[in-house]
């Protein structure tokens, strides 16, 4: 009788236990990223009061006869189940679609999340607002003038300059691809401006010099007389300037030198793509491959050489590739257009606004037009996420039984994707918790009756002396 006391005690202790976690669940219904707790239950010792007995010839055999004295808790389990998915339109609010956790250094040590509720402090760097944990990743670097992150290297806290400079870049090359019209107009006496744009043709593009300063590259196309299939290029750097800037283009490794030539001719083939250029030394282009020209111009707000010559800004003018039509200079039958596709220099500018995309990468947005990789957020994942220990702030750290964090790029050993502009919600089920709620509530009820029952039977057991 008295072991039932004792069951009964344990029945309650632990739907105590069972309840406590149902509240915490419920407290944290609105908590970002919480993972809900599960307890499970197990019985314990038994007494036994006969052992179990083997089959003989003559008897069969017999089971052992055992009282139960209670339960307890077997586990107490987090659910790592995805949580639904918020749109914030913050930038820095960033979730994780599959596995994974965010890695937080917090003072020297590393913890792990799945609330991405981030923001940047004063100094640039993307935290946790809630307790100024630093967001860990990887930042880019510049390699032979590529931009590279090394995901290979250990984490690091992501920095993002916001009003930080974008240097200046000098115009090194531009990809030329406008259309001469085949067309060849008989011209009157007195021909009209499209017939006459037939027969010429001008393309600009802006460019720039080391210091970012602006220049209009000028090409001027007049089709060789007597050809159908040939056009005369003059090049010129700022034409409406005063004083000129000595452009000149030719053939070569070098650029040529200030006087030199300024014309180019073009040759198209009988389908309308390039067939050849030659400059004005006579130098022709090689019969496949790509068509570049070097060209050079002074820069005339730039300190002057040791010799007191003028320093000279030299690019390349790819004008496509032989027999090409996609980013290359042709002669189709339709009207001339001016389009040079790009060219890659910029005047200096500032961050203005940053980007993640699903891969996590950090990417910046210049006010002068440009982008650069700024970093990357990494992710973790666990061999046992289940036996990741919670340390508060919607944070979790590594146990005896979780295993080593695997950190790396998403996508990649079961990471997860991330969503930027969302954050995930509470894996925390109501109608499950009001539920087991429910549950709890009968199971330790049942309980404190089995103490009563017990405390009644001892009543009775003690009157019987009276």
């Amino acid at each position: 009788m008295m072991r039932s006391l004792f069951s009964g005690v344990s029945g309650l202790q632990n739907h105590q236990t069972r309840m406590d976690v149902i509240g915490n669940n419920i407290s944290n219904i609105n908590t970002t990223g919480f993972k809900r707790n599960r307890v499970n239950f197990q019985d314990i010792i038994y007494q036994q009061l006969q052992g179990a007995a083997r089959p003989t010839e003559d008897l069969g055999g017999v089971n052992p006869k055992e009282v139960g004295l209670g339960m307890s808790i077997a586990s107490i389990d987090t659910l790592h189940i995805q949580g639904s998915m918020q749109a914030t339109g913050n930038p820095t609010d960033l979730a994780i679609q599959g596995q994974g956790f965010f890695i937080l250094d917090d003072a020297g040590k590393q913890l792990f999340t799945r609330a991405g509720a981030f923001t940047v402090d004063s100094e640039g760097i993307m935290v946790n607002p809630a307790n100024g944990m630093k967001v860990q990743g990887w930042m880019s670097r510049e390699i032979n003038g590529y931009t590279v992150i090394d995901v290979s290297s250990p984490v690091e806290q992501l920095t993002i300059p916001v009003g930080g400079k974008d240097p200046a870049r000098a115009t090194t090359m531009i990809d030329f691809a406008c259309n001469l019209d085949k067309r060849i107009p008989e011209l009157p006496d007195n021909p009209s401006a499209d017939q006459i744009l037939r027969s010429t043709w001008s393309t600009t593009i802006d460019i720039f010099d080391s210091f970012g300063d602006r220049h209009i590259l000028q090409v001027d196309f007049t089709r060789v007389p007597g050809t159908v299939n040939s056009w005369n290029a003059t090049v010129a750097v700022d034409p409406q300037n005063e004083v000129s800037t000595n452009a000149s283009i030719g053939f070569g490794e070098e650029a040529p030198p200030a006087g030199g030539p300024v014309t180019f001719t073009v040759n198209f083939s009988n389908s309308g793509t390039l067939l050849s250029a030659i400059d004005g030394d006579g130098n022709e282009s090689g019969a496949s491959g790509q068509v570049q020209m070097n060209v050079a111009y002074d820069v005339q707000t730039a300190t002057p050489n040791d010799d007191g010559t003028l320093v000279r800004q030299e690019f390349v003018l790819n004008l496509g590739n032989v027999g090409g039509f996609t980013n290359s200079i042709t002669q189709y039958a339709e009207s001339s257009s001016t389009k040079m596709v790009e060219q890659d220099g910029r005047t200096m500018g500032y961050l203005d606004n940053f980007k993640i995309d699903s891969s996590g990468i950090i990417t910046g947005v210049y006010s002068n037009g440009s982008t650069r990789t700024l970093g990357q957020v990494a992710l973790a994942t666990f061999p046992n996420q289940g036996g990741l220990e919670k340390s508060g702030d919607n944070t979790f750290r590594m146990s005896n039984n979780s295993g080593s964090a695997n950190i790396g790029p998403t996508g990649i050993a079961g990471k997860g994707k991330i969503m930027a502009g969302a954050l995930e919600m509470s894996n925390v089920d109501m109608a499950d918790q009001f539920v087991d709620m429910i549950v709890t509530q009968r199971g330790f009820q049942a309980n404190s009756r089995t103490i009563q029952t017990a405390d009644q039977l001892l009543q009775e057991l003690l009157s019987l002396k009276r």
